[in-house]
């Protein structure tokens, strides 16, 4: 949530006033209107900063709302309707900020409630409408002259495309905002948000100088929202780094900081990754109470990074504790979270390449307008010159609705590519998880229905980070191409093949025997080893560890497949690696048969 700094400019000694005003007792007298304006501004500019003064300030402004004049009411009503939606319930707070847009004469007003309307559009879901009305609100930027209305218009404009993939074009306006604002809150903002793009694109991988200097610029104006925020992006390359305690360091020091927001967003990022942290530390007790606490402070009904993570990490606590039934609900709520996150994520990418060619074809069609205008301006001024003049504008008008058909025909075109695209991993153009669950499930329901047999195949690529780490990221997609590779040439038009996440893979084999599944799971391995080292991937050794399970034991529910299959997958990996396991209670049979 992005909030705005003081409209106004006010005195020390009207500021020590209100101070003595607000210390009084309840019988003092009610403040004059510029007192009531002076509460109204510092209410706003401390909304994210320190909020439960801002809550304090609420109250009393409430109190004395029916004396104040009717823009006042309004900015108050904002104030209101910017902490509903703070709070999380953006379905209220909508409607709200709507309203004071359809009412109010403050041009600047009406901006601001309609930046955080898309906010709230975005973080709520509807991806869409929040870009629709994105794109309207930058076609108003340049008539906007209030300061910190335009630090809030740049900062949601980052904040979306940023949610929608688009790290390039956020990272855009996060440098418009340090170029408007070298210093105060434009700069703590736009280095948030800067460090946010890089971040989530992959383009940070260490942390250097420039987090403490956002940091800094953050602790400054006082928005320690902002400064937790790239706190935790920080923690989250520790992690990815091996260096947990150091992670656990940095978010504990700051903890009690972020509860005190009372923003559900960031606590729950930051008990995800101390869940994380304490896990790789081997502390599976403090590791399961933080993220339990993230999947309770995280906002109702949205599906999330942080959730999927918390679910997921009390899945794998579980499965090392060996309870089996709480592991099994935990991995239920994990899938459940992780394909809501990323059919968030496929969606938000979706609204904005529809909401990008809609307006690329209004722009379109107001300048194809424009020409048959001009076309018929000229017809009419010509008059009754030659026919043969008259017939080519005519041509020329054909020609321009001609390119409107085109024009129309490739936009849908590539419509379709972008959803068909949605559905593949980026690096190794396989079927990403969200999509792989999907034909998984629906090729799972005719199994059932025809009472054929099928195997679920997972598979993990063994010392992968020490790739990532020892050669880079370059090389370790390589890799990762390769083996996918390998795997293809052993796989059937009717098999099922997805990238998990980073290095683990699933395959789903309809119509297989568990001993038809292991023999080719033990061809697939054999193909990786042999890939992996060759020409793309000179000298480097590598393999993967395999986890083999089938309907006839687990049932035909992915979750139940998933689980054994993940067993096994951990057995292959705690006895030695580079090896085919079958679920344990398949095992004989197999090894009899």
């Amino acid at each position: 949530m992005v909030k705005s700094g003081k409209w106004h400019c006010v005195l020390f000694a009207e500021w020590a006033l209100l101070v003595v005003l607000l210390a009084g007792t309840a019988t003092a007298a009610v403040p004059a209107v510029e007192d009531v304006a002076l509460v109204l501004s510092q209410a706003d500019s401390i909304k994210t900063s320190n909020h439960a003064e801002f809550a304090e300030l609420m109250q009393r402004l409430d109190n004395e709302a029916t004396k104040m004049p009717p823009e006042q009411q309004l900015y108050l009503r904002y104030l209101k309707a910017w902490q509903v939606g703070y709070g999380g319930d953006y379905e209220t707070a909508i409607p709200q900020l709507n309203a004071i847009i359809a009412e109010s004469t403050d041009a600047t007003l009406r901006f601001r409630a309609g930046v955080t309307v898309i906010t709230l559009l975005g973080i709520g879901s509807h991806y869409e409408e929040a870009f629709a009305r994105l794109s309207q609100l930058l076609d108003q930027l340049p008539q906007v002259t209030d300061k910190y209305a335009r630090i809030q218009g740049l900062s949601d404009a980052a904040q979306l495309y940023i949610e929608a993939g688009q790290y390039d074009l956020a990272a855009s306006y996060a440098d418009r905002l340090l170029t408007e604002n070298p210093t105060g809150e434009g700069a703590c903002k736009g280095r948030y948000y800067k460090l946010y793009a890089l971040y989530n694109s992959g383009k940070l991988r260490t942390v250097d100088q420039q987090f403490q200097d956002g940091i800094d610029a953050c602790i400054n104006v006082g928005e320690f929202l902002y400064a937790n925020g790239i706190r935790a992006r920080m923690a989250g390359i520790y992690i990815q780094q091996g260096e947990p305690a150091t992670a656990i360091k940095l978010l504990q020091r700051n903890y009690a900081d972020t509860q005190r927001t009372h923003y559900g967003r960031l606590i729950s990022q930051f008990d995800a990754l101390l869940a994380q942290a304490y896990s790789r530390e081997g502390d599976l007790l403090l590791a399961q109470q933080f993220a339990r606490d993230a999947v309770s402070s995280s906002v109702k009904n949205e599906y999330t990074e942080p959730l999927t993570s918390a679910y997921q990490q009390l899945y794998l606590i579980a499965q090392k504790q060996g309870d089996m039934e709480a592991a099994l609900t935990y991995h239920e709520k994990y899938m459940t979270a992780d394909k809501g996150y990323l059919n968030d994520v496929g969606a938000r990418a979706l609204a904005y390449e529809t909401v990008k060619q809609q307006v690329m074809a209004k722009k379109l069609q107001i300048d194809t307008l424009n020409k048959q205008n001009q076309i018929l301006e000229l017809q009419q001024a010509l008059g009754k010159k030659a026919a043969v003049t008259s017939r080519l504008y005519i041509i020329l008008l054909l020609m321009v609705l001609a390119s409107i058909a085109l024009w129309t025909y490739r936009v849908k075109r590539s419509q379709l590519r972008f959803m068909k695209l949605a559905r593949r991993d980026g690096l190794t153009g396989i079927f990403n998880r969200q999509h792989f669950v999907e034909e998984v499930e629906h090729l799972l329901l005719y199994c059932r229905k025809s009472a054929r047999n099928a195997c679920i195949v997972l598979i993990d690529l063994d010392h992968f980070k020490v790739v990532n780490d020892t050669h880079g990221h370059a090389v370790g997609d390589r890799v990762l191409r390769r083996a996918v590779e390998a795997c293809q040439t052993h796989l059937r038009s009717t098999d099922v093949f997805g990238r998990l996440g980073g290095e683990e893979f699933g395959i789903l084999l309809p119509d297989c025997s568990l001993e038809q599944a292991y023999r080719r799971a033990e061809q697939i391995r054999l193909a990786i080893a042999t890939a992996a080292t060759g020409d793309n991937a000179p000298g480097i050794p590598i393999s993967a560890s395999f986890g083999v399970a089938v309907t006839s034991r687990s049932g035909y529910e992915l979750r139940g497949l998933l689980i054994h299959a993940d067993e096994a997958l951990y057995r292959a990996k705690r006895e030695g690696r580079n090896r085919v396991v079958v679920s344990e209670e398949v095992e004989g049979r197999l090894k009899t048969g």
